[in-house]
Formats: structure tokens, sequence, C-alpha cells
């Protein structure tokens, strides 16, 4: 018998004032039975860093050739598309191709460090990939936040994170591994 996902819900307060959006979000995740809360959380924290109306959750970690979150636009291309983990680099240059900007955000420690090591020459040439990393004290606090019924406020300034509920909070400061050269 196959087992089914468990269903969380968080209600998020989001201030970005790096990018001046603001909103309140009723999100729903859905965390596959093999996936841990630290995963499923990184997945939260990824749509509050690029959140937007159209920004949505994929259908997580049995769709291998689907993003984790895709922001498509009104004719149904891919504006963003973000994945969490260390995903594989060939899937990861097949995203850029098929998107406008590709997120990744990694996670793991060493293990993360060792991934980017044997895929940063490879992908140095993706020209819209973005590589964020989260190192894993804080990325174990962020678990630390999970519950099934969530009300989360998250504020982002200058690149950190600030998230919690109204009694734990979470400082986050992604580490940018690789960013679009700007324009």
């Amino acid at each position: 018998m196959a087992l089914k996902s468990t269903i969380f819900k968080a209600e998020l307060q989001l201030a970005d004032l790096d990018r001046s959006h603001f909103g309140d979000y009723s999100l729903t995740l859905a965390r596959h039975p093999s996936e841990t809360d630290q995963r499923m959380m990184i997945r939260l924290l990824a749509f509050a860093l690029f959140a937007s109306e159209s920004l949505a959750f994929g259908r997580g970690l049995s769709a291998e050739d689907e993003a984790d979150l895709a922001d498509t636009d009104l004719t149904g291309c891919i504006e963003r598309w973000i994945d969490v983990g260390l995903p594989d680099e060939r899937n990861i240059r097949r995203a850029c191709g098929r998107a406008r900007h590709v997120v990744i955000l990694a996670y793991g420690g060493r293990q993360a460090e060792i991934w980017w090591q044997q895929a940063a020459d490879k992908l140095a040439g993706q020209k819209n990939l973005t590589v964020l990393a989260l190192p894993p004290e804080q990325s174990a606090a962020l678990a630390a936040l999970a519950e099934r019924n969530m009300r989360l406020q998250c504020t982002i300034q200058d690149g950190t994170v600030w998230i919690g509920t109204d009694s734990k909070q979470v400082e986050l400061a992604p580490e940018i591994w690789q960013a679009p050269a700007e324009r």
C-alpha cells in the first residue's frame, strides 16, 4: 500500500523589502512520505524568497522533470524555475533551457559543498542560473518551525530572512554561490 502525502497548511505574512513585495498567502504544502520537514520548510522558504501571485508548488519528489516551484506567465512560459536540494547538473541545464530564470536552493552542509564543487564549472556558463545555499544550522532551525498548521511572519531585507511564529523566530542568510551577471 502506497503512503500518502501529509498535508501542511501555512498562513504566510510576507514583507520582502528587497523587492518591495508584500502579501498574505494561504499555502498548502503536500509533504511526500520520503520528504523531511527540513526539505518541506526550505520549499516554503523558496516560496517566500520569490513570492508572486503566479508562483506555485510543483508535484514534488515524484515528478523529476518538474520544478519544486514554478512561476509561469499568462502564456504558460516558465518565468522562474525553482528547485530545492542538490539536483543533477543535466537537469539544471535542461531547466535553464526551459525557463527565463532558474534558482537552486541547496542545503545539506558538507554534502552540498561537495555537490557544488563538482557542478560549479559545468554550470558556470548558465547565464540565467542562481544558486543559493542554506547553512545546515539554519536549515535545521527552519525545520523546527514545521507544524501541520502554521501561522508565519516573514521579513526579507538585504538578503537576510527573518521567519517565525508568535513564539519562535529564525534568522536565515542564504549564501550566493552563483548569480547571473548584472546587465
